[in-house]
């Protein structure tokens, strides 16, 4: 059932069914954990290709590509929630996003399916998981069966001072 790598997702979010008062999530894979983001914020998925890197950013910025004629900065979000390094493999993605009209890539272990979640199935995320710990971004918990996906709000959690470190990486 789980799909890795960037097969098998041709029109993300076009079907038309099982339209409701859900909401629709692309869910990836990071270690050992389940993500989601908003469908709605995903342009396309790509398999990994190397980056140009570029001097003075911080390390979750790889670096950028030249995506048909856009300049994309790539962000690995394992570096970025402190999972630790991974070397990147066949099944290793980059999920082409767009965030305040930015086009964004971010890269994750693989991804999943597009997971439709009704609002009782969205659970709030906890207030507080230690002084360090940022639940700013978090939009909640999603609960399906067995499985739990943490459910991202992209827009917040690629931060007005982070958008600023990535404009002047590609400016």
């Amino acid at each position: 059932m789980t799909k890795s790598g960037a097969e098998g997702f041709g029109n993300l979010g076009d079907d038309d069914e099982g339209l409701s008062s859900g909401k629709e999530f692309l869910s990836f894979i990071l270690g050992s954990e389940e993500y989601g983001i908003d469908i709605l914020k995903v342009q396309e998925i790509r398999g990994y290709e190397p980056v140009t890197r570029i001097a003075n950013v911080p390390d979750f910025i790889k670096g950028v590509v030249n995506l048909r004629g856009t300049i994309v900065p790539i962000l690995d979000m394992r570096i970025k929630f402190n999972l630790g390094a991974r070397n990147y493999d066949d099944l290793t993605v980059v999920i082409i996003i767009n965030v305040n009209n930015r086009v964004i890539g971010i890269v994750v272990d693989g991804v999943s399916e597009v997971i439709m979640l009704e609002e009782d199935k969205i659970k709030p995320p906890p207030a507080k998981l230690g002084s360090g710990f940022n639940t700013d971004y978090l939009i909640g918990l999603g609960v399906l069966d067995e499985r739990m996906l943490i459910l991202i709000d992209i827009d917040k959690l690629m931060s007005s001072e982070e958008m600023g470190i990535i404009e002047s990486t590609v400016t």
